[in-house]
């Protein structure tokens, strides 16, 4: 009795998966790839997302099932709110298929889905850094591609908000009177930004942060090594009052 129930339980599941094959088979993969690319150009993305997951899923391995898998990715992407699974989608083409003809624009769907997800300078900047180190790699394998001036205007950009974020660091200890660290913020953005317009601020700072600390003899010599970029924001005036005076005090009190 236990060996029937055995050998009924084994032609069932055999029948079931054969079944299921059939079922698959089917499939006219061709047709719902059609239908998906007509959802997304409705932009129905969830409906071209069923669509295209059926091709993905058995048509893998296939043209067909690439080609698909790149749409898969567009209607993530063209969603908004989505960027990380389009993200998921755009690396599994890659990694399954090097040579695909879509891998340059699924590489740059990257760079801007990272860009987009890139928040307010006061926030986390994981997602800036991952944009920069993206587009940097897109512009080394693709320097010809159409899309290369937009990808340096966005690295200029996000450099522009990590600048601004760590000479904001260097603001934030100076209120806190943390003069040591303070220097270390600005120091960040003199050694990785140097093309932003933080850069010679952060020069200016580095000295007040110096006098704070009465320490005038390094601050002199700071200036001293320095002076040619104050001077490039029009702030060299401010800064020889401050050793006349022997304190830190603004433009509006010096006029």
């Amino acid at each position: 009795m236990r060996t029937l129930s055995i050998i009924l339980l084994f032609m069932s599941l055999l029948f079931t998966s054969c079944a299921s094959k059939d079922k698959i088979r089917d499939i006219d993969y061709d047709l719902e790839y059609e239908k998906g690319k007509t959802a997304l150009s409705k932009k129905k993305f969830i409906k071209a997302q069923n669509h295209f997951n059926t091709v993905v899923i058995g048509a893998s391995h296939t043209e067909l099932g690439d080609d698909a898998l790149f749409f898969l990715g567009e209607s993530h992407f063209l969603a908004k709110k989505e960027e990380l699974l389009a993200i998921a989608e755009y690396d599994r083409l890659i990694r399954r298929m090097p040579f695909s003809p879509y891998i340059e624009r699924a590489r740059y769907r990257i760079c801007e889905a990272y860009v987009r997800m890139s928040p307010k300078y006061y926030r986390d900047q994981t997602y800036s850094e991952k944009a920069l180190e993206k587009l940097q790699e897109y512009i080394d394998d693709f320097p010809r591609s159409d899309n290369r001036l937009k990808a340096q205007e966005d690295i200029l950009v996000l450099r522009e908000k990590l600048s601004e974020k760590a000479f904001q660091s260097g603001l934030l200890y100076m209120k806190l009177e943390e003069y040591n660290s303070a220097i270390l913020g600005f120091k960040q953005v003199i050694d990785s930004y140097y093309d932003t317009n933080y850069f010679e601020l952060a020069h200016m700072k580095t000295i007040a942060c110096h006098i704070y600390k009465d320490d005038f003899e390094e601050a002199q010599v700071y200036y001293g090594s320095k002076r040619n970029h104050i001077e490039k924001i029009n702030m060299d005036d401010l800064v020889d009052a401050w050793f006349v005076q022997k304190r830190v005090f603004d433009r509006i009190e010096l006029e």
